[in-house]
This record gives C-alpha cells, sequence and structure tokens, in this order.
C-alpha cells in the first residue's frame, strides 16, 4: 500500500484540472482558504480556466453537503480526506521573514509550511504550475513538485512524428516503384511500433540515398504510394517531403482528423487552408465539402489590448488576421472574392468561443494555433464535429501563449497522442521552415 501523504494545490491546479483533487490516490488534500479566494476571482472567465473554476466551486459544495470541509471530507474509496484550511493555522508556524504574508503565493506556502509543523510524520508536498512557487517552497524547506497529470509525454521530443525510417533490402524498394505489392510484417520491425497511417521512408541498406515514401496501415496490407503531393487549382507544390505527406492525408477523406506541427513558417496553415478550399470550391470536382470553417483560439501574445468595439465579425478581425492573409494569398489576393465566398456561406471564419452546442456537418474545419488549446477544449471541439465532416488541428507545441498548459499537456499534443493508434486520423510534424530565408534562420538561431 503506498505511504500516505499530505498535498497543499495551489490555485494553478485547479484551474488547469478541476478534477484533481481525486488524482492522489489515498493521499490527504488541503485547500488554503486563500486559493478559493483566488478561484473565485476567475469563475465568469469564458475560456476554460473559468469553466474549471465554476467546476472545482461546485465539487466542493457537492462535498461541503456529505460533511464538515474544515474537519476532513472523504473523497470517495480508496481515497483520502480534503480538507479545507483557514488563515488560522498560520500564527503557530515558522515563517521567514523575507516572505510577505500578504501575497497569496506566500500565504498559500505558510499555509503548508503549518500542516507540516501538525503533522510533522507524514510527508507534506506543495503542488504547483507556477515554476517560481516551486522554487520558494525548496528554499524554505517545503517538498514542492509539479502537476503532471495532464501531461501525455514528457518533452516535445517524444511526440509521434508521424514518420519513422526503415531499412529494407534494394529489390525492395524496385518493387515498390513497379507497383507490386509490400507487406511488411511486424517481426521484420523488431521493437518498434508503427500506427494505421503512418509514413515510412523506406531507405536501401546497400545505397542510402536510395529511398521512397510509403503511407502504411497494417502489417497485414500493403504500403501505399502518396497520392497527393500539390493542389493545381491553388498552384500549391510541395516543398518538401513533410508537406506533402500533409497534402495525401488532408485530401484523403476516409481520414478524419489531421493533426499538423511544426515551427513558424513551416507551412501548415497554408496547407490546410489549400486542401480546404480544393475540397470546397475546388474546380475539378474534388468538392467533398460544403464550406470551410477555420478559427483559432483567441490568445494574444504579449500583453492583451484589452475589449474591442464592434460586432463579432469586427471583434475577430484582429485575431483571425493571420488566417485571411493565407486566405487571400490562395485566392489571388482579391479581397472581394474572399468576401463574396463569405457571404455565401462557402468560407467561414468562425469564434471558438461560440462552438459549444453546434454540430457541425458536412464541412472542412481548420482550427489553427490548436497548441494553446487545453485537453478539454480540443475534446469540446471534436466532439463537434458532425458526420462527412473533415477536422484539422495545426500549431507548433514550442510556442504556446496559454499560462496554464506547456508543451507536453496542451491538447493539440492530447490529440497527436491519443488519436495516432485510430486508422481514421493521421499526422505529420513539419521539420523545415518555408516562408522565407529570413524566417527559417531566425526559428532557429533566435
Amino acid at each position: 500500500m503506498a505511504v500516505k501523504k499530505n498535498y497543499v494545490l495551489d490555485t494553478s491546479i485547479h484551474l488547469t484540472d478541476a478534477e484533481s483533487i481525486f488524482k492522489f490516490s489515498n493521499s490527504d488534500i488541503f485547500i488554503p482558504l486563500k486559493v478559493l479566494e483566488e478561484i473565485d476571482k476567475h469563475k465568469k472567465r469564458q475560456d476554460s480556466v473559468g469553466i474549471n473554476a465554476r467546476k472545482i466551486i461546485r465539487t466542493l459544495d457537492e462535498l461541503r453537503a456529505k460533511g464538515d470541509l474544515q474537519k476532513g471530507v472523504r473523497l470517495g474509496k480508496g481515497k483520502g480526506l480534503l480538507k479545507v484550511v483557514s488563515y488560522e493555522c498560520i500564527k503557530d508556524a515558522p515563517f521567514p521573514a523575507d516572505l510577505d504574508i500578504k501575497i497569496p503565493d506566500h500565504m498559500i506556502i505558510a499555509t503548508a509550511m503549518a500542516i507540516k509543523v501538525g503533522c510533522p510524520r507524514r510527508k507534506m508536498i506543495v503542488v504547483s504550475r507556477d515554476i517560481n512557487m516551486r522554487v520558494i517552497c525548496d528554499s524554505v524547506g517545503i517538498p514542492a513538485q509539479d502537476y503532471d497529470n495532464e501531461s501525455v509525454i514528457t518533452s516535445s521530443e517524444e511526440l509521434y512524428s508521424g514518420l519513422v525510417v526503415h531499412s529494407v533490402d534494394d529489390q525492395i524498394i524496385d518493387r515498390f516503384y513497379h507497383n507490386e505489392e509490400i507487406i511488411i510484417a511486424e517481426d521484420e520491425i523488431g521493437s518498434q511500433k508503427w500506427y494505421p497511417n503512418q509514413y515510412l521512408l523506406l531507405v536501401s541498406n546497400a545505397n542510402d540515398k536510395k529511398s521512397a515514401i510509403a503511407r502504411f496501415n497494417s502489417h497485414h496490407s500493403p504500403i501505399k504510394k502518396i497520392v497527393h503531393d500539390n493542389l493545381s487549382d491553388w498552384k500549391i507544390k510541395a516543398r518538401n517531403k513533410e508537406q506533402s505527406l500533409a497534402f495525401d492525408l488532408l485530401m484523403d477523406p476516409d481520414v478524419k482528423l489531421v493533426t499538423l506541427v511544426g515551427r513558424a513558417g513551416s507551412g501548415k496553415t497554408l496547407c490546410a487552408i489549400a486542401a480546404g478550399l480544393q475540397q470546397t470550391i475546388g474546380l475539378r470536382g474534388e468538392n467533398k465539402y460544403s464550406r470551410l470553417i477555420v478559427s483559432r483560439p483567441v490568445q494574444p501574445l504579449g500583453k492583451d489590448i484589452g475589449f474591442l468595439p464592434g460586432s463579432l465579425e469586427e471583434k475577430m478581425l484582429p485575431w483571425l488576421m493571420p488566417i485571411q492573409d493565407n486566405l487571400q494569398f490562395l485566392l489571388g489576393n482579391d479581397k472581394n472574392a474572399l468576401q463574396l465566398y463569405m457571404e455565401k456561406g462557402l468560407i467561414e471564419l468562425e469564434a471558438l468561443t461560440y462552438i459549444r452546442g453546434r454540430s457541425i456537418s458536412n464541412a472542412f474545419v481548420i482550427i489553427d494555433e490548436a497548441q494553446n488549446l487545453t485537453k478539454h477544449e480540443v475534446k469540446t471541439i471534436i466532439t463537434r464535429i458532425g458526420e462527412n465532416t473533415k477536422i484539422v488541428l495545426t500549431g507548433d507545441v514550442e510556442q504556446i501563449d496559454n499560462v496554464y498548459i506547456n508543451e507536453t499537456s496542451n491538447g493539440l499534443a492530447h490529440a497527436v497522442e491519443k488519436f495516432k493508434k485510430f486508422p481514421l486520423a493521421g499526422h505529420v510534424t513539419f521539420k523545415k521552415g518555408e516562408r522565407s530565408e529570413i524566417a527559417s534562420i531566425a526559428s532557429k538561431v533566435l
């Protein structure tokens, strides 16, 4: 049986995961009263932080009905107690003079120190997403740790790439180019594990310059060639192998969810929008969808400029300008053409705020900058998808502006990892920037 511990959860934990109090096995959970005050400040927000704030408040209210929160309420079978700790406990606890008790984080640390003094035989740990708070805790002798329950990988380098290099005999590549059926058995790949719609870079073991790219489905079916690597209607041609793989997935109606991850300027958004236009207003009879819907999170880079005046469309204009730039580039910088398509309902630029409750059918949906979404938000978006709809999530997991998630816990990373084993999903990681020479250099050296 695991050793019972005491955990003090910081405000950031509850705002990240409202179910966090149930995820510490049989240990006891302590919530300082200051944390409840901080949560209350966020309850009116309309994003995932506000949702989590309201949810944890409702959960605590339900627990309050079962017992006394001050004395402790059992969280469930096999779980510990939850206690709300008032300010009174800190009066007899030692507290460094360097810290200001009026600062919320410092008061939470003081509460943790008081709990440690009151229960010296049990290990006491502060759990916080705030790095500086964990540093301060360590500096005053309080063990602290990050909350990694929401992390789907341990680092961004571990994220599924969608492409694997596989060494084969020279004649296998020749047979593949001559359209012969090539099946790669499971015992041929050793300890590796391949997934549906994963791409294989077949390299000759006799000549490493001789290679071929194939698409894997299963160990019982032949590997396939890439079907699409350009969109002639929009004069778009893949500039590297990752873009070719992306077009292959984006143009396949059997792949309902596509995730594209890559650094700034790699072309992931442009490829997605071009494929969406090709299948909605294309000239070659490939119109599988009735409309193209493009959106992105309302997440500012740097200091927010505050509320914006005007209608919903006018408010969303600054956030959707990067998307409009790509659309106008593909449409030949013809603003009237873009406006005409939008008026006809063929192209929609939507606010993610209002997607809850919708059921989107017969559409090609693109969610740009998806790395700024939480796992809950991505789940909400994907569960809105109806019949004959394809959804594409694009983003860079190393450029996150949302303070409540990181490169291992964001919604895009969750979508990549959780869907990789399903045949209806596919993923490509872009390695090379194609926006411009200066953009490519900047992404590496700055």
